[in-house]
């Protein structure tokens, strides 16, 4: 496989330079360590000028009772994943300057082979060549740690992946990251990335581990709960499900969620209690997935259908379905319904 490595929070610099051909920057990181963003990784150049300016490092906080403490640690811990997010959805969007001020001024990235990228512009400017060169990619990040250690500085690790068009590109990278707090927001300071091997199949189901979990979802008398787990080595999201209908009936099924390396996309497989089966094929939309269902009922007719699933945040979201058709006869889409989560 092609060997790309990419940035934190998404795709390391160093990826434009090998699809681009264009060098990586010659400047070095400063000598001078900065000791409030110190951590195992590196000591960072980028944050001693902005740094020193916080007056979180030039006087001690106030005292405050532990649970208030708490608390304020928790606000911090939201802002900086909510910044995880803003860069991830910069980076979908091709928008090099976006992602560039998520560092900075002087930050600094370490890629898994040592070359060294030093300095917001150069940051920007290696984005802006990699967009250029390679429209529509996307990242999908999953933060494994986050800790604060200071008022100011913060260490994160986490692993992401790049899904470059065509499964046979995608690739995945952990790294760490040091967080400092400048002028009040959280900014990247020093980055260090590492490649990992996996399969394949994990690269590309990694996008719906926030799938995991219990859901329920109430409409019209009937409730649905939905268990969604991981098999088979995460190579698979099973999901059960039971329908309790508004006479107390019930229903049930099963559906499976995985790659398929010959098409390049994802498929699933559903199964109901009453012997219809069917498979979609999805693909990502803003915010979710479209999967477009044929199958069979018990009674022999076929069926088909679009399904549109829209994550509205880590703990709901939406589904509707569309274009029904059973036995070539259309059918009226269904109403919107939203599933929240009971359990992770």
């Amino acid at each position: 496989m092609k060997r790309i490595v990419f940035l934190v929070f998404g795709i390391i610099l160093a990826v434009s330079v090998v699809q681009s051909g264009a060098q990586p920057p010659a400047t070095k990181p400063a000598a001078k360590k900065t000791p409030s963003t110190k951590s195992a990784v590196t000591d960072s150049a980028a944050a001693k000028a902005p740094a020193a300016a916080d007056p979180a490092l030039t006087k001690p906080p106030a005292t405050k009772p532990e649970n208030a403490k708490d608390a304020e640690n928790s606000d911090e811990l939201v802002a900086i994943r909510q910044a995880a997010e803003d860069f991830a959805a910069a980076f979908n969007n091709g928008d090099a300057s976006t992602v560039a001020a998520h560092w900075t001024e002087d930050g600094e990235y370490i890629s898994e082979a040592g070359a060294v990228f030093s300095g917001r512009k150069a940051i920007e400017d290696e984005y802006r060549n990699f967009f250029a060169a390679n429209p529509g990619h996307h990242i999908g990040i999953v933060i494994d740690a986050l800790r604060l250690l200071n008022d100011s500085a913060a260490i994160e690790d986490g692993h992401m992946t790049l899904n470059q068009g065509h499964a046979s590109s995608a690739v995945s990278t952990r790294y760490t990251a040091v967080h400092v707090k400048v002028d009040g927001k959280w900014l990247m300071s020093t980055i260090r990335d590492t490649h990992i091997d996996v399969p394949l199949s994990s690269l590309n189901m990694a996008d719906l581990e926030w799938l995991i979990g219990t859901w329920v979802a109430e409409d019209q008398g009937s409730r649905t709960e939905s268990v969604c787990t991981w098999v088979v080595n995460k190579s698979f999201v099973q999901r059960t499900y039971t329908v309790t209908h508004h006479d107390q009936s019930t229903s049930s099924g099963m559906q499976l969620i995985g790659f398929n390396p010959q098409g390049g996309h994802l498929q699933s497989w559903n199964f109901s209690s009453d012997g219809g089966f069917a498979a979609g094929i999805w693909s990502p939309i803003d915010n979710g997935w479209v999967a477009e269902v044929q199958g069979t009922r018990a009674d022999g007719q076929t069926t088909t259908a679009t399904n549109l699933l829209n994550r509205l945040d880590d703990n709901a979201y939406a589904w509707k379905s569309i274009q029904r058709t059973v036995g070539g006869e259309s059918l009226p889409d269904t109403d919107e319904v939203i599933y929240k989560r009971q359990t992770n």
